[in-house]
């Protein structure tokens, strides 16, 4: 199979698992053709893949004009998702066992690399590659996830980019909001002999839907992402160069409301946020090698490295630092009916000493990766390796302002002290094999086997910039070696059944203490698959049994022992679930009406531990999520769609199931998105899409710290033209 430079070392094209409506993909629509794993080339052999995957298309992407990470995974069987800002700036994207807070439990790439800011010293993703210049996303869980890491208990989301055309051309969408947002997409690229290239950007620039006490401040934001590629593909050897570049400047906060507050105007932020700022920018470099050492045999080769600097300058959440040098939680406080935190949020009661951080860090992730695909008869052997390197550095002053007669005034600079002055660092030598034996027609099995060897360290320094001294020393390492085997067999033509087992580790991060060991589960998964003509339909049981829940501590996601660095052990632990899918096509007169649902339920609870007992709900898992997406396609080209998406109330904190407190759990939420689209005989799609169709606003969130909404009814009108 030729060498698509769409996707480098270690990438994956996975199968399509749902129906057939246009905007769920079909493997022989995946625009990477070479796979170090698998090789896809259609359909029907996608949904034979020995372990559950899932391909969101390009199609789907341009027909829901996706601009939101978070709507788009909605419609993903077995994926969790927590949102924060309306937007999807700051993903919290978690599948089956995994939780979703900022994304750090899952393997997160783009084109194969790993794409976290510090995959392995500090997984939280706070960058996130721009989802309008996505070409498609790819979902992989079970057994077959081995082949990646480092986070192998609940799958891995690859991000794919857009490809370099096979001939000189281009395309360019544009569309705005009835709030002024604009959102524009451009690419253009092509081949010539043995040399291709590519050159693309997305440029967002929007006003927010949040308005701000006594300010006219926006609370919107502007993107600006570049990507550009060459590559040269000879008889044997292919190459692949990539070079990203991309700027943010958010107005975002880490506060929400009071429950009080949000019930009377879920848009509203207050005054003492509205000099909260996020600004970062990142830079990836990618060069990639395919060899061809015989027809049997091929190499691929990676190198790579991102940096990612960011400065989040946003208020800390505390006041009434004069009765507690830490200051009182704000938002606790207000929803206790104390008068005084009331007022110091509505802006009538002075307070001194209000604290506001530069969230100010330098992360940087670069490694080789090497992978060897070998056929060898009924065998498809896969082995390789990498090494990776990361690393954080903190330098993070706090500047204090008072609040007087509503206004914020600048009072003082704080010395920096060592917890936010340090260095953190990971780096890891990862090891794998996998084999797929088509061992019968009928019988597939994958085994799998990886070895995962990390060291970390982190430093605290006193001494300001100049980081005289190291105040505190923390250093640990591990070494991990993870099985998994799983197989499919196919009962009839239709009917197919898929079974697997694999065991799962969640890193450590950086700061954890020498001898921590990394987060262990052992992940099982059963189901059924039955396809006959155009109906498909997969159910599939999924169990994972911790004998180590780790969680990764930070303000924006705190542990569950309220610990805001470090790591956490909650103990043993057990995720149950079910993940269902159906799709079909359907005719009516000159229509066709492709419908989809998927349905995901999971049961999490703790088993056992020092701080929980039996049976206590996890966060962040809600237990029924659904999505349903119904097409109303006409043969003259205009074709409309309708996509449902329910997620049920969700515990904030361990043992939610145990309280009575609604301050424990978010809310319900339906929204319905609605799309139009028709292509104008001179060439161009117009189209007109509605988001959350009924203004549904509910409490989907609680963290960083206050409830935060799902954005407000929103219509965009656009158009996209090839050229």
């Amino acid at each position: 199979m030729g060498f698509k430079p769409t996707i480098l070392a270690g990438s994956f094209a996975v199968a399509a698992s749902a129906g057939v409506y246009p905007a769920v993909i079909l493997a022989e629509d995946v625009p990477a053709e070479l796979d170090t794993v698998t090789v896809i080339g259609d359909s029907d052999a996608a949904r034979k893949l020995p372990g559950s995957a899932a391909v969101v298309s390009n199609e789907q992407l341009t027909i829901e004009a996706a601009t939101d990470i978070h709507q788009v995974l909605k419609t993903v069987p077995g994926i969790y998702i927590q949102e924060e800002d309306g937007f999807g700036l700051r993903p919290n994207i978690g599948i089956r066992a995994a939780s979703p807070e900022r994304s750090q439990n899952i393997t997160l790439m783009e084109d194969g690399v790993l794409i976290a800011p510090a995959p392995y010293s500090n997984p939280a993703a706070y960058y996130f590659p721009t989802t309008s210049r996505l070409h498609s996303i790819e979902v992989l869980k079970g057994a077959p996830l081995l082949r990646y890491g480092p986070q192998t208990v609940g799958g891995v989301v690859n991000l794919v980019s857009t490809p370099i055309p096979e001939t000189n051309q281009g395309s360019a969408t544009f569309m705005m909001n009835d709030r002024g947002s604009a959102d524009l997409h451009l690419n253009y690229g092509g081949k010539t002999g043995p040399w291709g290239y590519s050159i693309e950007t997305a440029q967002r620039h929007y006003q927010g839907f949040k308005d701000i006490d006594r300010n006219d401040d926006n609370s919107g934001f502007q993107i600006e992402d570049y990507v550009a590629k060459l590559s040269w593909e000879g008889e044997r050897n292919q190459f692949l160069f990539k070079i990203q570049r991309s700027m943010e400047n958010s107005d975002e906060t880490y506060a929400g409301l009071t429950d009080a507050d949000f019930r009377r105007d879920e848009n509203r932020r207050y005054g003492l946020t509205h000099i909260d700022e996020m600004d970062n920018q990142h830079t990836g470099i990618n060069l990639s090698h395919v060899f061809d050492w015989t027809d049997n045999l091929t190499s691929t080769v990676t190198a790579y490295r991102n940096e990612f600097k960011r400065n989040w300058f946003k208020f800390d959440g505390k006041y009434d630092r004069s009765t507690d040098p830490k200051g009182k939680d704000i938002i606790e406080d207000a929803n206790a009916g104390i008068a005084k935190a009331i007022g110091v949020l509505n802006g009538s009661i002075d307070d001194e000493e209000l604290f506001y951080k530069n969230n100010n860090r330098t992360y940087d992730s670069y490694g080789i990766q090497a992978n060897f695909n070998w056929f060898l008869g009924e065998h498809d052997i896969n082995f390789g390796a990498r090494q990776h390197f990361d690393e954080t550095d903190r330098f993070q002053p706090v500047e204090v302002y008072n609040q007087v007669d509503g206004e914020l005034v600048y009072d003082d600079t704080n010395a920096v002290g060592s917890s936010d002055n340090r260095l953190e660092e990971a780096q890891a030598l990862s090891l794998w094999i996998t084999d797929d034996f088509q061992v019968t027609d009928r019988l597939l099995l994958n085994l799998s086997l990886r070895m995962e060897d990390v060291e970390t360290k982190a430093r605290r320094y006193d001494g300001g910039a100049a980081r005289s001294s190291v105040s505190s020393r923390v250093d640990n390492d591990y070494r991990e070696y993870l099985v998994g085997i799983s197989g499919t067999y196919d009962l009839t033509d239709s009917w197919q059944v898929l079974a697997g087992y694999h065991e799962g580790m969640i890193p450590l991060g950086a700061g954890a203490e020498d001898g921590t060991e990394p987060g262990k589960s052992d992940n099982y998964e059963l189901g059924l698959r039955f396809q006959q003509g155009v109906f498909y339909s997969e159910a599939i049981a999924f169990y994972s049994d911790f004998s180590n829940l780790v969680e990764q501590c930070s303000v924006a996601a705190p542990c569950s022992n309220d610990a805001e660095s470090g790591s956490f052990s909650v103990g043993g632990a057990e995720v149950k679930g079910l993940e269902f899918q159906a799709g079909s096509l359907f005719t009516a007169g000159d229509f066709m009406i492709p419908v989809d649902l998927t349905y995901t339920y999971t049961d999490a609870e703790t088993t056992s531990g020092d701080e929980f007992s039996a049976g206590q709900e996890l966060q962040n898992i809600p237990e029924n999520i659904v999505s349903l997406r119904v097409g109303l396609e006409h043969n003259s080209g205009w074709n409309n769609y309708a996509v449902v998406k329910y997620i049920d109330e969700t515990c904030v904190s361990i043992g939610c199931n145990e309280s009575n407190s609604r301050l424990d759990r978010t809310d319900a939420l339906t929204t319905v998105d609605l799309m139009s689209r028709y292509r104008l005989d001179l060439g161009p799609v117009v189209f007109v899409k509605v988001e959350n169709l009924f203004d549904r606003q509910e409490i989907i969130s609680r963290s960083p710290f206050g409830a935060r909404p799902n954005i407000e009814r929103t219509v965009w009108a656009g158009a996209s033209i090839d050229f």
